[in-house]
């Protein structure tokens, strides 16, 4: 479900009250910013998973040992 025009200019118009009309491009870049981080660090995750893949189909099978 998607928010409507009216639910958005609510929040926003909210926003404007709590935080001031000068901290809200503040707020929105440091969104951006974090978005951008979080992304960053998926992308270097799903790398160090697929190096770590690549590595273990290259080792032989060990074999437990049964005491």
């Amino acid at each position: 479900m998607r928010p409507g025009l009216w639910q958005i200019l609510i929040v926003v118009l909210i926003a404007a009250v709590l935080f001031g009309a000068k901290k809200i491009p503040e707020l929105a870049r440091s969104l951006g910013k974090a978005k951008g981080e979080f992304k960053k660090g998926l992308s270097e995750g799903e790398k160090l998973e697929a190096e770590a893949a690549d590595k273990k189909d290259g080792e032989p099978a060990k074999q437990v040992a049964e005491a």
